[in-house]
């Protein structure tokens, strides 16, 4: 030790005693948490709305996944003499003009909106990516037609646009998932092309391309990894959206067919025929849509306010 310290003298001129010295230990680094892990402690510390929609959330996903053990009858098996029971100690929520449950028909409609919200999103996320991602790495012509094209669609309101196609399609889960996804994919396909084209002529997508790396490769490698951040505030705001498209299509009767116990269908068919016997038809069912969509939102704009650099707070990486 002495012998570098001489050295160290001699070559730059500094004195060694001049140096402060540290230990193995507090030369370490701090460790990091993992991303997400970072990501929940600025939440719950800098965003309490958004902590309360994520609460707000998983307690909905847990009522979803465990249905069956907290609810006492299935949402679809009608008791003799219980039509119209008020909320009480029997039914929690009460029933309806059939005999009902109205709360197994809550906790299993929770399963058939996350199911709807989370695939259709995925899917219109899906089409927007591969639009997006292809219209600003091609360019050129390629990139004017789509970009027409997605102001066509940009043009029509996304709910006329879904009824247009359940119009088409006829009603039916896997037709409601299409039809949000189609008419839902255009304004994310934008934000996902600006993404893109902000990072196409970086230093390191040229020289993926200088080593003779595909477009298909460069896309899946480089480009993909880069528009992560954008794609999950789009996915944490866009599972609100859906759950109330779903339920307004489902009120207007374009929905999952009966009986599916649908929050939708609930509010329309059973809420508005009995508003004023049984106001508890109407009342429970738009309290898990208000629920829901709210978590959602608020758990949504918190994920964008932390992931978006160029807001204030926003660190823009995961």
């Amino acid at each position: 030790m002495d012998e570098y310290k001489e050295h160290m003298e001699e070559t730059s001129g500094i004195r060694a005693d001049s140096l402060i010295e540290f230990t193995e230990e507090e030369a370490e680094l701090p460790k990091r948490h993992h991303w997400l892990v970072e990501i929940l402690i600025q939440l719950f510390v800098t965003k309490p709305l958004g902590a309360v929609g994520l609460v707000m959330v998983l307690v909905l996903v847990l009522a979803a996944v465990i249905a069956p053990y907290i609810t006492y009858s299935d949402p679809n098996v009608l008791h003799e003499g219980a039509q119209l029971k008020a909320p009480g100690a029997a039914y929690f929520f009460g029933t309806d003009q059939l005999g009902r449950d109205i709360f197994s028909r809550i906790i299993y409609g929770a399963r058939l909106s996350l199911y709807f919200g989370i695939a259709a999103t995925a899917l219109g996320l899906g089409i927007a990516t591969l639009v997006g991602t292809l219209s600003a790495f091609l360019g050129g012509k390629f990139d004017t037609i789509v970009q027409r094209f997605v102001d066509a669609m940009m043009s029509f309101p996304y709910l006329i646009t879904m009824l247009v196609i359940m119009a088409l399609l006829g009603p039916g889960t896997l037709n409601i998932i299409l039809a949000f996804a189609v008419a839902s994919f255009a304004p994310s396909s934008r934000v996902v092309r600006s993404a893109v084209m902000s990072i196409r002529n970086s230093q390191y997508i040229l020289a993926a391309r200088a080593t003779g790396c595909t477009r298909s490769a460069i896309i899946l490698t480089h480009v993909l990894p880069n528009v992560t951040a954008p794609l999950l505030i789009m996915a944490s705001q866009g599972v609100g959206g859906a759950i109330l498209a779903e339920a307004t299509l489902s009120f207007l009767g374009f929905g999952i067919p009966p009986p599916a116990p649908s929050w939708g269908r609930m509010l329309s068919s059973d809420g508005l025929s009995h508003m004023l016997t049984g106001p508890w038809l109407a009342v429970f069912p738009g309290l898990a849509i208000s629920i829901a969509v709210f978590g959602f939102n608020m758990f949504g704009d918190a994920i964008r306010d932390l992931l978006d650099p160029k807001l204030v707070g926003g660190t823009g990486r995961l």
